[in-house]
């Protein structure tokens, strides 16, 4: 049995997340902290979970916890996960994995030194929406693989204009790169788990809309390891009722078109004509990525396919993208 300690209980773990600890057969939950205790206790109340924390550490070093979920923001996936491992505790980080690739590289540096393992959110690798993209790709109904392309905009969120009081997600120190580093890293380790290793990226990014001082629009070109070449755009400053949330697979033989979060029907057009393919995701969008990790940790599956390892070269890619290249 993985008896699960929380650190973090916000919005994500109400539906996405959380449920899924204790649906999933051999797991369950038995400790949360946050650091508002009275957030906390309601928290733990509220789902009939027996403990409660407003120090990490504490949870951490709880007897009865056997593995830790880390769902705080980005800035503080690197101290407790690293903790957490230290102690002996497989740990289960939300996305990104951190706010630098560099705190990426210490975090599995300690897995691979502890033996304990690191997994990390991207649920996107294991949902049967994308699960079918990939079967798609591999049976090249496209043709040979040309180009890849992301297309993202969005328009402003309504507390983007309140400077007083701006989201985590746009304060650097907290998410590393605003939105972009939320959002584009599902898509970027979603290419990741579909085409492979993206090895070369050259990026730009600046801030158009001046809500807050990290970027707001990026655009990138990058390559995988197998030669595929593919590019990106993302506005999060675009015309309100905009939404655009597409990535392309440009073959030979046709194109291949998803959604990231919309999960808009998957089209295929060939000179055949176009077919489109419909998915239903899990109830708790988390719940097939959970259920492989503690049926790994309970001994009974083989690695998950979101670890420490895969994860940080997602990170790699948008710090490269940020920062012009690498």
């Amino acid at each position: 049995m993985v008896q699960w300690g929380f650190i973090g209980c916000g919005a994500v773990t109400e539906k996405k997340s959380g449920p899924a600890f204790r649906k999933v057969a051999g797991s369950d939950v038995v400790a949360v902290m946050r650091r508002d205790g009275d957030k906390a206790r309601e928290y733990a109340e509220r789902h009939g979970i027996g403990r409660w924390y407003d120090n990490a550490a504490a949870l951490i070093h709880d007897p009865q916890v056997s593995a830790v979920y880390v769902a705080t923001p980005p800035g503080f996936h690197a101290e407790y996960a690293i903790a957490a491992m230290r102690a002996g505790k497989p740990v289960y980080v939300e996305k990104p994995m951190a706010t630098t690739w560099e705190e990426c590289r210490e975090m599995n540096g300690v897995s691979q030194e502890t033996g304990v393992p690191l997994f990390v959110a991207y649920y996107r690798r294991t949902l049967p929406y994308f699960l079918r993209v990939k079967q798609l790709l591999a049976e090249g109904v496209a043709g040979r693989l040309s180009t890849v392309e992301i297309r993202f905009a969005i328009p402003p969120y309504p507390d983007d204009y309140n400077r007083e009081q701006l989201p985590w997600r746009v304060q650097q120190e907290l998410a590393g790169a605003g939105y972009f580093y939320d959002l584009a890293s599902h898509q970027l380790d979603l290419l990741d788990f579909l085409l492979g290793e993206i090895i070369a990226v050259t990026g730009f990014a600046t801030n158009v809309g001046g809500l807050y001082e990290v970027a707001d629009s990026l655009s990138a070109t990058f390559r995988f390891d197998k030669g595929i070449p593919g590019s990106g755009s993302w506005s999060f400053v675009a015309p309100r009722a905009t939404r655009v949330d597409e990535i392309i697979f440009t073959g030979t033989q046709g194109k291949l078109t998803c959604s990231t979060f919309m999960f808009t029907p998957i089209r295929l057009e060939t000179i055949e004509g176009v077919r489109e393919y419909h998915e239903e995701n899990p109830e708790n969008i988390q719940y097939r990525l959970i259920e492989s990790i503690v049926n790994y940790l309970n001994g009974m599956a083989e690695m998950p396919v979101s670890t420490g390892i895969t994860a940080a070269r997602t990170n790699r890619v948008m710090e490269g993208i940020v920062n012009g290249r690498f």
